[in-house]
C-alpha cells in the first residue's frame, strides 16, 4: 500500500490518546516502533516495520507492506467519540 507521509502523520495526529501504547500492546511491538512507523526516527529504540519512504511532493510516498498499524490506527480514530473527519 502506498500513502503519502503527509497522510501517514494526519493520520498519527488524529488518533486518540493513549493510542500509541494501545496498538503496539495489541501487535506486541515496542511503543518506539509504532512511533517510527509514523515518520519518528528513533531506530536505536524501536524497529520500523515494513516502511519505505521515497522521496516526492507531500513528504513523500511511503511503501508500506505490513498495514497491520495503519489498520488499527484507522480502527481507533473511527471509535473515538470525537473524530470527525471521514476515513479514505
Amino acid at each position: 500500500m502506498n500513502i503519502t507521509f503527509k497522510e501517514l502523520r494526519n493520520i498519527k495526529h488524529r488518533l486518540p490518546t493513549g493510542s500509541v501504547q494501545r496498538i503496539a500492546s495489541h501487535l506486541a511491538l515496542s511503543e518506539q516502533t509504532v512511533r517510527n512507523y509514523f515518520g519518528a526516527q528513533k531506530y536505536e529504540e524501536g524497529d520500523i516495520t515494513g516502511r519505505h519512504l521515497q522521496p516526492g511532493p507531500e513528504g513523500g510516498i511511503i511503501s508500506l507492506k505490513d498495514t497491520r498499524i495503519l489498520d488499527l490506527a484507522k480502527q481507533l480514530i473511527a471509535e473515538s467519540p470525537d473524530h470527525s473527519v471521514s476515513m479514505s
